[in-house]
């Protein structure tokens, strides 16, 4: 028999241990933006300002909302594109164990997107 309880606390600890992981790297950047340095990476030609924000906006802001499950599902597609961008085009012609924590990340919020924020989230259903 399959328990409810554990499969929402299951999702809960998996949503929120994988958007706290990628607030280590968004946090950064989001240092990066509202001290004023502008300097990123350019990977899809949008400029490295619009590159910054938009992740600021997936590595940071988005996990932060993931957390406490608002949105969650919609959430997390930001951080999935990015995700991508940074597997497939920013590091697309490393060796795998180079791309292999951008794909992590691809595959959790992925993931996260599929099967929703569980009972624990203000998104609840």
């Amino acid at each position: 028999m399959k328990s409810p309880l554990l499969k929402d606390i299951g999702l809960a600890f998996f949503r929120i241990a994988v958007s706290v992981m990628m607030l280590t790297h968004g946090l950064p950047k989001f240092q990066k933006l509202i001290s004023g340095n502008f300097q990123f990476g350019d990977p899809i030609g949008i400029g490295a300002a619009p590159s910054l924000f938009l992740a600021v906006i997936s590595e940071f802001i988005c996990p932060i909302l993931i957390i406490i499950g608002y949105r969650t599902r919609l959430l997390s597609i930001p951080v999935a594109i990015t995700m991508a961008v940074a597997a497939f085009i920013a590091h697309g012609s490393d060796p795998f164990g180079t791309k292999e924590k951008a794909l992590f990340y691809l595959v959790a919020f992925i993931t996260i997107a599929l099967v929703g924020p569980g009972k624990y989230s203000i998104d609840r259903k």
